[in-house]
């Protein structure tokens, strides 16, 4: 496996798949690189290095005890962008993944980054607070982190087959393929990594991170996400970042890099070759 060692001792599992300018992909909770896949296959098939590692805590990453927040997370990402000394990248984060793009900017700047894409993101902030009154309240994540304790691969089970990927909406046509795929990527995680990245991608706040957006940046969004609404979240974020262009998927789950594959794949392609 290709792994590189963060300067606080965590081994960190990363993918290098083509040739060209750098995409790096950030994903979701309690996700892995593979969730990436269908991307960073269109991606490299066009003439573009693809980049995608596993979070501290996910995948085939180590799991330590600590450090299962944002900060650590752009840290991280930092690190392994520094490793492989890449510049002129194009940074893509899918839900929690795109608060660590978010985070990784507001603390180490653009200095190597070309374009940004932020894909069903958290930011700006999903908690619910006096002055982010659209966001979800902490009920919500108390849930998911009782869920966790009580049964954890059924919890993935039940957010696969519910509302991640819009499955639970009448009409739709479910892939038990799909579910599998999350219950196993997040079954590789570690419990206490998982379990502590939900307050990570909660209550983080990533509105000053994101004012530090100084590079062309696309925002895209499903208007019927169930798990990263889009008036607290893609919406917000489009309003904070100067000239961002965002990209209103009709429908469309918080899961589009799996149901909207085609759709994404194409928006990607086309903005990272503009």
């Amino acid at each position: 496996m290709t792994t590189f060692k963060t300067r606080d001792g965590v081994e960190i599992y990363y993918k290098d798949w083509g040739k060209g300018q750098p995409v790096v992909f950030s994903h979701g909770w309690p996700l892995t690189a593979d969730s990436w896949e269908s991307q960073a296959l269109h991606l490299a098939n066009n003439g573009f290095r693809v980049i995608a590692h596993d979070r501290r805590g996910h995948g085939r990453s180590s799991q330590p005890w600590d450090g299962n927040d944002m900060d650590h997370y752009a840290d991280d990402l930092a690190q392994l962008i520094e490793k492989l000394d890449l510049r002129d990248v194009i940074l893509i984060g899918f839900s929690t993944g795109g608060g660590e793009v978010t985070r990784y900017i507001g603390r180490h700047g653009t200095s190597r980054i070309a374009k940004v894409a932020l894909v069903s993101a958290v930011p700006p902030l999903m908690l619910k607070t006096a002055d982010n009154p659209d966001g979800l309240p902490i009920e919500v994540f108390d849930g998911l982190r009782a869920g966790s304790i009580a049964d954890r691969s059924q919890l993935y089970k039940d957010i696969a087959s519910g509302p991640f990927f819009g499955f639970n909406r009448p009409g739709a046509k479910v892939s038990q393929g799909a579910i599998d795929s999350f219950w196993r990527q997040g079954m590789q995680g570690g419990h206490k990594n998982t379990y502590d990245s939900i307050k990570a991608f909660s209550e983080t706040d990533f509105r000053e991170d994101l004012k530090k957006f100084d590079r062309p940046t696309l925002i895209v969004h499903g208007d019927d996400d169930q798990i990263v609404p889009i008036g607290a979240a893609g919406l917000a974020s489009a309003k904070i970042v100067k000239h961002a262009v965002l990209k209103v998927y009709p429908g469309a789950p918080h899961g589009i890099t799996d149901t909207h594959k085609d759709q994404l794949n194409a928006d990607l392609l086309e903005f990272a070759r503009s």
